[in-house]
């Protein structure tokens, strides 16, 4: 018999066809979850009927485990588990009602934390305040590429930590997983202060919200260590997905040409073994997308559920990361440097979109 009932809310279109509309994370999740003899996967909920009747049949759900109303199935199937998988503009209801709810003894939700730095704070604290373990799938803090890379650091590989780049993807989506990980090299340490620019000429709207095109951030932790990160068209400026450097050398992770993990340091350049796995997760992982990532994430959930302690992906932690979101965005609203703890509500960039700040044209 398994020790812990699940359900998904939100499991997404056709997991073959992902887009910027949505990435079926809830099959990710529901996957891990089957791959976990811990678990029982008993029901899920989504406000399409035909997307939970397809989930239902491919994770071969019983009829009275499908709800169009999460509230029902909170209510209904009881589960001890729920994984949170609508866009990040629902989060908060979303995870606010099942904290409330009596049912879940652990929210694990996707990223990032919410729409607003308020939303984000405001799903932290009711979940503390229901004594319920919340965590977002801040997945790739598993990956081996970046395992290897906090090991060698930890073992004073390249020296003492100064500073960690970043020049992947974008900084709201991406960066939920990119600060996350500067957060993890850097000992979850919390930030003192973060300066940024943006350029935002072409609409790009991803799950409901809007993305930036281009951004350039720094910002200073409590150590002196210092984070940095360049997207868009200045993602170049770092060569690689990620470097982290230290007083006696560098951890180069993805660079433009090379292994996917390099260290560097005294003159030599080492390629580290990190088992065939990418920034991904894959393609170590048999063709599912990411999926070595998504069942070591669950596994941290059950885990910290039987060992009642806090899990490296907790809702505390991800508020670092979306303080430092949040405060980048802020930056460019205030046209100047940033103090933590950060003093405001709102999302800046979803703010100057809508009082004509920031005017983005429409994609074709």
């Amino acid at each position: 018999m398994s020790d812990y009932t699940v359900a998904v809310i939100g499991t997404g279109p056709d997991p073959e066809n992902p887009s910027a509309e949505g990435y079926a994370m809830g099959y990710r999740h529901a996957e891990a979850y089957r791959n976990d003899e811990r678990c029982d996967l008993v029901a899920c909920a989504d406000i399409v009927p035909e997307n939970a009747e397809a989930f239902a049949a491919e994770f071969d759900l019983p009829s009275d485990g499908i709800f169009e109303d999460y509230e029902e199935m909170l209510a209904e199937a009881d589960p001890d588990i729920v994984s949170v998988c609508v866009p990040p503009a629902i989060h908060e209801p979303v995870v606010v009602a099942c904290a409330r709810s009596g049912a879940p003894v652990a929210i694990h939700c996707e990223k990032p934390m919410g729409h607003t730095f308020a939303a984000a704070k405001r799903q932290a604290q009711e979940a503390w305040r229901a004594g319920v373990q919340l965590t977002y799938n801040r997945q790739r803090r598993f990956g081996k590429v970046f395992t290897e890379a906090k090991r060698l650091l930890d073992e004073g590989e390249i020296g003492d930590l100064e500073r960690i780049e970043i020049g992947w993807g974008d900084f709201l989506d991406t960066g939920a997983h990119t600060v996350d990980l500067a957060n993890m090299f850097n000992d979850e340490r919390s930030a003192e202060w973060i300066i940024a620019g943006l350029d935002y000429r072409s609409e790009d709207i991803r799950f409901g919200a809007h993305q930036e095109n281009q951004m350039f951030a720094q910002w200073q932790y409590e150590n002196g260590v210092s984070g940095l990160v360049s997207t868009g068209e200045g993602a170049g400026l770092v060569d690689a997905t990620m470097r982290v450097r230290g007083s006696d050398g560098e951890l180069v992770i993805d660079p433009d040409e090379g292994a996917m993990l390099e260290l560097r340091a005294g003159g030599e350049t080492e390629a580290i073994d990190v088992d065939g796995e990418d920034v991904h997760g894959t393609p170590a992982d048999e063709g599912r997308f990411g999926s070595a990532l998504q069942d070591r994430s669950v596994d941290e959930v059950v885990t910290c559920l039987e060992e009642d302690r806090e899990p490296v992906i907790s809702a505390r932690l991800g508020l670092n990361v979306a303080e430092t979101l949040f405060g980048g965005y802020e930056s460019v609203r205030r046209r100047g440097r940033v103090e933590f703890p950060l003093d405001i509500e709102d999302n800046p960039l979803e703010a100057m979109v809508e009082t004509g700040e920031l005017t983005p044209q429409p994609r074709e």
